[in-house]
């Protein structure tokens, strides 16, 4: 069997399940459910069976998560292949492209199996038992396969596929007759009560070859500026960044709108074994355990007389007490709380849409700032004065820099920093500190093997995370 390489789009912003998934940080890279995130969940379950272990992931994301990709897939213990950069979104079928022409380089006869960082699917020996049905069905036929689920309920939230015939409980592959746009409820129950549809997860499993003569036949518009940012593309610290101007000449459209709806050798494999993409605050709660009443929590919640409800704090420190809730949504952020009808769940998105036309920072941004070094959060914010945690990763260095409107103070709390300011080197250890004076150059490393905690106090006339000249920067930022 040809070898099957991963291919994982990881590029969305999420903002169905604002307030935990924001711009800055979108919900593949949050333990929405579990103790790890959904981009993990999806690396950990694409490593394969233990008798046909697939090719290291090939991962496409953008500028923003570079650095928390590979992060959080080596702390699962899963090395990436290539990490492609794309200059900024262009939908899934331009996305699907780039992969398989970065592919074709190196092993034309692979096949990729394409998903999202961010659904979940609990039963991954099921999983894998369905992609090698799909294997099966292209070494057979040459057909390009796509994976349906098998409805349990009239849903509204997602498009369908019209099978050509009702699937067996063998999950043998069967032809694909149609693609259906998202129906309303009534078209919905009588899809669901026919048999011959099932949703449509998005995710795909083609060989290499097949899916370019696809592209070449349907999409030839494609090919040829994706191919550009392909042949034009620059390595950097690991990363291959597809080239910009080329990249901005790409139509923006989905894999299903530039290819599949028109292809006509397309075969599904039914899959009935649970899968979600974790679409709404319902879905959260359906896959969050919710005891007999309904009543899902997570963090430090109390829950008194309520039904059918979602409760989540999102930090140690902030108790959440429900009372006789029934039919809501309750998720407490530090800097944002979420209070909506269960029944309102796919509508979030429009809170975040009325937060960015007010201005307000919460709409994309989270208190939380993760950098390639580490991350940190805003404690105190005053006219002249800010306060800061910051999280240094061992071995990590933010970069040399100067400030022209602010001064800073630094207490290490936990291990030991390495400073640099001016001409002076010097170890910081826990309970010492430091003053950076303003427009001094400086620097912070952590030479250790554990992580390096410091509150940083900020006083000056401006404070904004644009005022940073960078002389050096080993994560090549600009």
């Amino acid at each position: 069997m040809s070898k099957i390489y991963p291919v994982i789009l990881c590029g969305g912003s999420g903002t169905r399940l604002w307030p935990l998934s924001r711009k800055s940080y979108p919900k593949q890279f949050v333990p929405l459910v579990g103790d790890t995130s959904l981009l993990q969940q999806c690396a950990d379950r694409l490593r394969g069976p233990d008798d046909a272990p697939y090719a290291k992931p090939l991962i496409l994301t953008n500028e923003a998560f570079r650095f928390v990709v590979p992060e959080q897939l080596m702390a699962i213990g899963v090395n990436p292949g290539p990490i492609l950069i794309e200059p900024e979104g262009r939908n899934t079928a331009p996305a699907v492209l780039a992969a398989a022409l970065h592919l074709s380089a190196s092993d034309p006869d692979a096949l990729m199996l394409v998903a999202s960082s961010d659904h979940v699917i609990p039963d991954t020996s099921a999983f894998h038992a369905a992609v090698a049905e799909g294997a099966r069905t292209i070494a057979e036929r040459g057909d390009l396969v796509t994976f349906g689920i098998t409805p349990d309920r009239p849903e509204t939230g997602y498009g369908y596929l019209k099978l050509s015939q009702v699937p067996d409980a063998s999950g043998a592959s069967v032809a694909l007759d149609r693609f259906v746009e998202k129906p309303d409820l009534d078209n919905a129950r009588t899809m669901v009560a026919e048999g011959s549809y099932l949703w449509n997860s998005g995710i795909f499993l083609f060989a290499v070859r097949d899916i370019l003569a696809a592209f070449n036949q349907y999409a030839s518009d494609l090919v040829i500026p994706v191919q550009n940012a392909i042949e034009q593309a620059q390595a950097d610290l690991g990363f291959l960044r597809l080239d910009p101007k080329a990249w901005e000449t790409v139509k923006d459209i989905s894999i299903d709108y530039a290819v599949m709806e028109k292809a006509g050798n397309l075969s599904v494999v039914p899959y009935a074994a649970g899968w979600s993409d974790v679409g709404s605050w319902s879905a959260v709660q359906e896959l969050s355990n919710p005891d007999a009443d309904g009543v899902a929590t997570a963090g430090e919640v109390t829950a008194i007389d309520c039904r059918n409800v979602l409760v989540r704090s999102e930090s140690p420190a902030q108790e959440v007490v429900a009372m006789g809730l029934e039919n809501v949504i309750t998720v407490a952020m530090p800097d944002a709380v979420l209070v909506a009808s269960m029944d309102r769940a796919q509508d979030v998105k429009q809170a975040v849409t009325a937060l960015k036309a007010k201005g307000a920072k919460q709409a994309e941004e989270l208190p939380v700032d993760h950098r390639p070094w580490g991350w940190f959060e805003s404690l105190v914010i005053g006219d002249r004065f800010q306060v800061k945690r910051i999280h240094v990763h061992p071995g990590a260095a933010l970069s040399l820099q100067s400030h022209h409107h602010r001064s800073e103070h630094w207490i290490v709390v936990e291990g030991t920093a390495e400073v640099t300011i001016d001409d002076t080197v010097q170890l910081v250890s826990e309970n010492q500190s430091v003053y950076v004076p303003l427009g001094a150059v400086h620097r912070m490393v952590n030479p250790g093997k554990v992580p390096m905690v410091l509150i940083e106090v900020q006083t000056g006339t401006y404070l904004g995370e644009d005022d940073i000249i960078r002389y050096e920067d080993v994560y090549a930022r600009d």
